[in-house]
């Protein structure tokens, strides 16, 4: 069986914001072609000797998307037309190249399992995330451990955004703690909080997939589905979505999502902060870190601790009691 294949032209800049949208929209999977040379992480996760030599960088990304051929036809006019719209919004905030897409055909192969022999075990700071097909090791015994299964849901805790949102939350995270993830994906950061002793977690995504991800998650890591509530719905402008998630009932907000959406979120996520919340941000390209602060502050957030990793930015801010 022949799948069909689509070639995405953009920049290594945006790469990963691009990846992270073909999620949001369903795309299960992403192939990514770039000449950006690998840093001692990367290398640390490849058991080669002597690695290739490579061309320089271009700031060329190609992004490739695979889409089974009984998929109806008007079904996948529709997700392309999905893409392309968010690539023109998106395209307004930031250089996403030509945004050309190429179509072809390419043999069969398994796209949604394959990526598992690139995925390895890594640490952030005292913590292993650890994929179920890796043991853990007798010298991480001492550390913390959390099992995450990607899936088609974004989020592995491997982007320096999602790092970023992990060292804040454990910094404001007391016993009492219940906590909004907003873009939960795999639902690493919700699964952090209670094990770093929060006692509820509530996620919310667009894609339907993360309930799935989320509940396997889960179950592997032992939390209980009293602990960790997942919904699915736009929080930004379903006032049912709104409602079911509750009014200033929690005492962190994570979101680490792009910074367009940040500043569309923000006026509204306030209402589900408890007086003297905490609003933790990321997701955001250093370039876009003023529209972001800009937005918090207009919500009546006061900012306590911009931090960076990379080329990347978290914002995190309090409601005033």
């Amino acid at each position: 069986m022949k799948w069909n294949r689509f070639r995405l032209k953009t920049t290594t800049e945006a790469e990963d914001i691009v990846s992270s949208m073909l999620a949001d929209l369903g795309v299960e999977g992403v192939q990514i072609e770039d000449k950006i040379p690998l840093t001692a992480a990367d290398k640390e996760q490849m058991f080669v000797d002597i690695l290739p030599e490579t061309e320089a960088d271009d700031g060329i990304a190609y992004l490739s998307f695979y889409l089974d051929p009984e998929m109806d036809k008007s079904e996948m006019d529709e997700l392309l037309a999905n893409v392309k719209r968010e690539l023109e919004e998106m395209s307004e905030f930031m250089d996403l190249g030509e945004c050309t897409i190429e179509e072809s055909q390419t043999e069969d192969i398994d796209w949604v399992n394959n990526w598992k022999q690139y995925f390895h075990q890594f640490y952030v700071d005292d913590i292993l995330i650890i994929p179920s097909w890796e043991e853990v090791k007798p010298e991480d015994s001492d550390k913390m451990v959390i099992h995450i299964d990607p899936g088609t849901a974004f989020g592995t805790g491997m982007h320096e955004t999602t790092q970023l949102c992990i060292r804040q939350i454990r910094k404001h995270v007391t016993p009492e703690t219940k906590i909004l993830d907003v873009g939960c994906g795999s639902g690493i950061l919700g699964m952090l909080a209670l094990k770093f002793g929060a006692a509820y977690s509530v996620g919310t995504d667009l894609d339907p997939c993360a309930i799935d991800a989320t509940h396997e998650n889960m179950e592997v890591n032992g939390i209980a589905k009293d602990q960790y509530e997942v919904m699915i719905g736009n929080i930004i402008d379903d006032e049912e979505i709104q409602k079911k998630v509750g009014i200033e009932e929690y005492d962190i907000v994570a979101a680490n999502i792009l910074a367009p959406v940040l500043v569309e979120l923000t006026p509204v996520i306030v209402n589900q902060l408890k007086p003297g919340g905490v609003y933790i941000t990321s997701g955001i390209i250093d370039d876009k870190e003023e529209i972001v602060v800009e937005a918090v502050k207009k919500a009546g957030l006061e900012v306590l601790e911009v931090t960076y990793q990379g080329e990347w930015v978290s914002v995190t801010a309090r409601k005033r009691a």
